[in-house]
C-alpha cells in the first residue's frame, strides 16, 4: 500500500526498567514518547519524544536486547471475519463435512463474525510464540489485516493479525469453530499501527512459513483487493446491536490457505509482511498451560 507509506508507524515498547511506551518510527530510529497511551497518540495527541533508540531491522523493527516490541494494542475485544476471500471459501468447503455452509455464507448479506479474544489474553506481539493447539494434528497461520476501531467506533488504524486456527477440528464440524480458534496464543498481532491516509487502497500480504533450519516450507500472497466484502461492511455488521469499546480490534479475514500437507509445528516460524506495515514473524511452539505463559505474556 503506497498511500499509507509517509505515514509514521507506532508501536509499543518495554524500556530497559520494564515501563511501557509508545514509539514513533522515524527513519531508522524509534522516538519514544512519555506515555503508553496508543489509542490517544493514534487520536492525536502531540508529546515530545523523551529519547530515542536505534532500529535493528526496519521491517520487523526489531530493536537492541534492553528493549522489547511489545504487540501494539491490548485491545478489549479482538474479532475475526470468516469466509471473506474467494480462497478461503474454496478452502473450508475442500476440508468441511458440511460444504454448503461456507458457501451461503461468502454468498449472503450478512458476514461471518465471531470473538477471537478478549483483553489480550489469549494474543502475543512479536517475537513470541504462537502455539498448535494440543488436540488438533492440522494447525494453520491465517494472516490478515487487522483493522483497530476508535471510540466512535470507525476504523482509525491497521495492523497484521495471524488468526492460527486448527483446520481439522473446525473442519469436523463448523459448530466447533470456537475451539479451533480460540486457545492460548492462537492469535499474533504487530509490529507496529499505521493510520491509512487513504483506506481505499488495497494492502498486500505476504505470508512464509520456515522450518526450524531457516527453509522455506511455504509461502504465498494476496490482496485485500480480493475480498468480497468492504471494512466498512464489516465494521457496520460488527457494531450493529454490538456494544464495541474503543481498541477492539477486528481481523479481516484471510486470502492465504496453506495446502493440506502443511501444518504448524513447533521449531517452525510464521512470517507476514503487509508493506507499509512490517513483517510480523513468531515462532511456533507446542500448546502451553495458562500458567506457563510467561514468554508469550512478556510480549504483551
Amino acid at each position: 500500500m503506497s498511500a499509507s507509506a509517509a505515514m509514521p508507524r507506532l508501536v509499543r515498547v518495554s524500556d530497559p526498567s520494564g515501563r511501557v511506551r509508545v514509539g514513533v518510527v522515524e527513519d531508522e530510529q524509534l522516538a519514544v514518547l512519555p506515555t503508553d497511551d496508543m489509542l490517544g497518540t493514534l487520536q492525536g495527541a502531540e508529546l515530545p519524544a523523551v529519547e530515542t533508540v536505534p532500529i535493528v531491522d526496519l521491517e520487523t523493527l526489531a530493536l537492541p536486547e534492553s528493549w522489547r516490541l511489545l504487540v501494539p494494542l491490548v485491545a478489549p475485544e479482538t474479532w475475526a471475519a470468516g469466509v471473506t476471500y474467494e480462497r478461503s471459501r474454496e478452502a473450508r468447503m475442500r476440508e468441511s463435512q458440511v460444504v454448503d455452509v461456507y458457501d451461503l455464507v461468502y454468498e449472503a448479506e450478512r458476514p461471518e463474525l465471531f470473538l477471537k479474544d478478549a483483553a489480550g489474553r489469549r494474543t502475543v506481539g512479536p517475537g513470541a510464540p504462537i502455539a498448535t493447539r494440543s488436540d488438533a494434528s492440522w494447525t494453520v497461520p491465517e494472516p490478515e489485516l487487522a483493522v483497530v476501531l476508535g471510540a466512535d467506533g470507525d476504523p482509525l488504524a491497521v495492523t497484521i493479525g495471524n488468526d492460527v486456527s486448527s483446520r481439522d477440528i473446525e473442519g469436523t464440524n463448523p459448530l466447533y469453530l470456537p475451539q479451533a480458534k480460540i486457545y492460548a496464543n492462537a492469535c499474533s498481532l504487530g509490529p507496529a499501527l499505521l493510520a491509512p491516509t487513504d483506506w481505499s487502497v488495497p494492502f498486500d500480504i505476504e505470508l512464509r512459513i520456515l522450518d526450524r533450519s531457516g527453509e522455506l516450507v511455504f509461502a504465498e500472497e494476496t490482496s485485500t483487493a480480493n475480498m468480497r466484502r468492504s471494512i466498512d461492511e464489516l465494521v457496520e455488521f460488527l457494531r450493529r446491536d454490538n456494544p464495541v469499546p474503543a481498541g477492539t480490534v477486528l481481523l479481516t479475514g484471510t486470502g492465504i490457505v496453506p495446502p493440506d500437507n502443511v501444518s504448524l509445528a513447533p521449531g517452525q516460524s510464521v512470517e507476514i509482511r503487509v508493506p507499509g506495515i512490517g513483517t510480523l514473524r513468531n515462532p511456533v511452539a507446542a500448546a502451553t498451560r495458562s500458567s506457563e505463559r510467561k514468554e508469550g505474556l512478556a510480549h504483551v
